[in-house]
């Protein structure tokens, strides 16, 4: 019984590893590569494709492997992801520049809950869609789901909104900035676009049509925001904790069962080992080489996530969760547009 249900399990890893290695190959497409969408991106394509044609046609008994993807793989995924920080990184730019991080999370996640309010969104797809475009894309989305403890689709959802905006930014910013719309010197613009775009890919892609000096400066603020995931994740898992203890204070209807699964403070340990890698790997003790493998090792687990979360998106999930997040996701866009720009041109000087 035991040896069935593993094989079940083997069965499910093995459809997403196929998926994921066709995502890396269709990723070095060079239409692909302008697009600067990553292998992550190309994965949860081809698994929504999934989803929506051969979903129904495949045994039901290799779901197990699936969802293992979409939770331990994904876990694993996020604590290595630290192989490609350090915290000499972040004092090299310095205290401005992890100042406007700080508050460019802060503000776009009250914003995004503020806003979903308003638009009578469910609040675990409000916050998804919120820290997608407050800290690294796709990547901060994923951390933060076995937090919230959303719906798959409602995940995919939220990844959705930031490839299609983090994009648009990626034609947007270059343009924006050779045309003398946005009066900002170059370490000025290096830490606006690293402090607002929503992906690491993004930041790259951006960046880098615009010179090499903003380059440098917009992606060490980028890592900065990646390493602001992991103290997201703490401050997040005690609030929703603490806010379904006052739900049931007030008398919310739902199962004792129920109540009690949202009540359950979630301690998000991956977020720890997040931070221990980012100091481990501080040290460089490493060789380069041994931590560019982890990186692409890193890379697929994240893709395999990605494809999973795929799987589970079909068309009429998304009309199920409606045009909302994709509203929500605009308006997050126009702040990040319009207050990243003023904390780097006014906040800047000053500090």
């Amino acid at each position: 019984m035991f040896s069935e249900k593993r094989g079940n399990v083997l069965h499910g890893v093995l459809l997403i590893a196929l998926f994921s290695f066709s995502a890396f190959y269709i990723a070095e497409f060079q239409f692909v590569k302008d697009l600067s969408f990553s292998p992550l991106i190309v994965g949860i394509i081809l698994g929504m494709l999934y989803a929506n044609s051969l979903r129904n046609h495949l045994p039901d008994t290799w779901v197990p492997g699936i969802l293992f993807c979409t939770k331990q793989v994904l876990r694993a995924g996020i604590v290595l992801y630290g192989f490609r920080l350090t915290f000499q990184s972040v004092i090299e730019i310095g205290l401005p520049a992890i100042l406007i991080d700080v508050i460019i999370v802060g503000a776009t996640i009250g914003i995004g809950m503020f806003l979903g309010k308003l638009l009578k969104m469910g609040k675990d797809l409000a916050l998804l869609t919120a820290t997608g475009s407050a800290i690294c894309g796709a990547a901060a989305v994923l951390g933060i789901e076995p937090v919230v403890k959303s719906e798959p689709h409602k995940t995919a959802v939220a990844v959705s909104t930031v490839v299609i905006f983090g994009t648009l930014s990626m034609f947007i910013y270059p343009v924006l900035y050779r045309s003398g719309i946005l009066d900002l010197n170059p370490e000025q613009m290096g830490i606006y676009t690293g402090s607002t775009l929503h992906e690491v890919a993004h930041v790259v892609g951006a960046a880098n049509a615009m010179g090499k000096e903003i380059s440098d400066a917009a992606i060490i603020v980028k890592m900065i925001r990646v390493m602001l995931l992991a103290p997201v994740l703490v401050i997040m898992s005690f609030a929703l904790a603490r806010t379904a203890v006052k739900a049931v204070a007030n008398g919310v209807k739902g199962s004792g069962a129920a109540v009690a699964k949202r009540g359950k403070i979630t301690i998000p340990w991956f977020a720890f080992g997040f931070l221990a890698v980012i100091g481990f790997n501080s040290f460089d003790l490493l060789p380069h080489a041994v931590v560019d493998g982890i990186n692409n090792v890193d890379t697929f687990m994240l893709t395999m996530a990605m494809t999973a979360l795929g799987t589970e998106t079909s068309i009429e999930k998304f009309k199920k969760a409606g045009a909302k997040p994709f509203v929500l996701a605009l308006l997050l866009y126009v702040w990040l547009l319009v207050g990243g720009y003023a904390l780097a041109k006014y906040l800047m000087p000053v500090l």
